[in-house]
């Protein structure tokens, strides 16, 4: 082989190699400011997206974060009243949640007999999921919420704390905190959200799902269930 031939043959690998690189430079700034995959584990927003369906999550919208620091690019805007948003579990917030904005900082939420309230306005929610559960539970873990009763902050007292025994579907006037965020389930009697463990700040906000890119029917007995339980139709659907 002639030094020509050695040295072409050089440069087309190194061609190679720098294509390769930028390749992966780019996927890595598109994932880090762009956008980002998210897979649904679990049926708390069934009805608006389901087990098994991948989304295309928008960062750059809600201001993306610089890898390895605390630093934030501008945000488009802030997330809206009905907006589905990604987000950082504030309880752990090595996990993503995904849930539906009811409240922003400075609103007033109540519930009453499954029905959300509004700043004193019932809203309409067409896109929760009809209700199944008999009854309406309650535990401890929404008892957070006494610290935040309309009655008391506005009294500045807690006597309404004593006599205050949020359930499931049946608590507050709660106001919401301002850069917080209160978000719910579509699913409202299978969903792990705001009236467990409270408030979602705006510095846990990762960005809104854009749309399902693939979707199956999850089957412990089959290996190939990402293949044979594919639901096709849901490919390309737009998350609302």
């Amino acid at each position: 082989m002639t030094a020509e031939r050695v040295r072409a043959a050089a440069w087309r690998v190194a061609r190679i190699a720098l294509q390769f690189g930028a390749s992966v430079a780019l996927f890595l700034v598109v994932r880090a400011f762009g956008v980002e995959m998210f897979k649904i584990p679990t049926p708390s927003m069934q009805g608006t997206l389901m087990v098994g369906d991948f989304l295309v999550v928008d960062k750059l919208r809600y201001g993306a974060f610089v890898p390895f620091t605390t630093w934030r690019l501008p945000a488009v805007r802030h997330p809206a009243r009905g907006d589905v948003i990604v987000f950082k579990w504030p309880k752990d917030p090595s996990v993503n949640f995904v849930k539906r904005v009811v409240g922003v900082g400075g609103d007033t939420l109540a519930m009453r007999s499954g029905v959300l309230y509004r700043n004193g306005v019932p809203v309409s929610e067409s896109y929760v999921a009809s209700a199944t559960m008999e009854g309406d539970p309650t535990t401890d873990a929404f008892y957070w919420q006494r610290d935040y009763l309309a009655s008391n902050l506005f009294a500045r007292r807690p006597s309404a704390s004593s006599s205050y025994w949020p359930s499931l579907n049946r608590w507050g006037p709660l106001i919401v905190p301002k850069n917080n965020y209160f978000v719910l389930g579509d699913n409202r009697e299978n969903s792990l959200d705001s009236r467990y463990w409270g408030f979602v700040p705006d510095s846990l906000v990762r960005g809104t799902p854009l749309l399902v890119y693939f979707s199956y029917e999850p089957d412990s007995a089959s290996n190939f269930s990402w293949l044979t339980h594919a639901r096709w139709r849901r490919l390309g659907t737009v998350v609302r």
